[in-house]
């Protein structure tokens, strides 16, 4: 099977069924090509619904939870968005085709050249790139932004982090998975007159948010 046909497979299979129907959503997912963001000998795995490893304790989260939480955001092609942890770039790589600004922050150096690589590659000009502390969004960072439309945060913290509430723009969207570091239950958050209003939408597991705001490193 070739990878178009897996590509179609894995979205017809594993996302519309389970009630991913945004349009936008759905064409980025039918676009953007999976199994460049993985290794090599896990390309034949690329289109099944499951976390693949990355290396460096990191994965590409399962595609539906991708869709699920990119789902919740319901992402304008004139928004702003955070994303916190750029791991294999495949969930920035749909990002960039939903809307305007992508700016994604990774901790680990090696992770983020590869990612950065392959989007190169693949022509998006709408990502901007910072390694560092995630929790802490993009304090201090270049371009100057202050606050965000969307923020999805991909890796598992105790908390929703203070500062990236603070980077949510009025009535933004935020999700995140928080909770103990090896179970956690997806949170979205909306910021309404400064105040937060905070849903929470089942069960999940990522990997754990490391940083100030977040867990410590093991």
């Amino acid at each position: 099977m070739r990878y178009d046909d897996q590509r179609s497979w894995m979205v017809n299979k594993h996302l519309i069924p389970r009630k991913i129907d945004n349009k936008k959503l759905l064409e980025a997912f039918y676009k953007v090509p999976r199994h460049l963001y993985v290794p090599d000998r896990f390309r034949r795995f690329a289109y099944e619904d499951y976390p693949l490893d990355i290396g460096h304790g990191q994965t590409i989260s399962q595609p539906y939870m991708v869709a699920y939480m990119l789902d919740l955001l319901n992402i304008e092609n004139s928004d702003k968005v955070l994303e916190i942890g750029t791991g294999s770039g495949y969930q920035t790589a749909i990002l960039a085709e939903l809307a305007a600004e992508i700016y994604t922050v990774e901790r680990i150096p090696e992770l983020m050249i590869t990612a950065r690589n392959i989007l190169d590659e693949q022509g998006y000009k709408n990502i901007y790139y910072r390694v560092g502390d995630r929790t802490k969004g993009w304090e201090k960072a270049y371009p100057p932004t202050q606050e965000f439309d969307k923020i999805v945060v991909s890796a598992a913290s105790p908390s929703v982090p203070q500062s990236l509430i603070n980077q949510l723009a009025e009535r933004g969207l935020l999700v995140i998975p928080a909770g103990a570091r090896r179970s956690q239950d997806l949170i979205l958050i909306e910021k309404r007159n400064g105040e937060t209003i905070e849903t929470r939408h089942g069960g999940c597991t990522f990997v754990p948010l490391i940083g100030s705001e977040g867990w410590d490193a093991e």
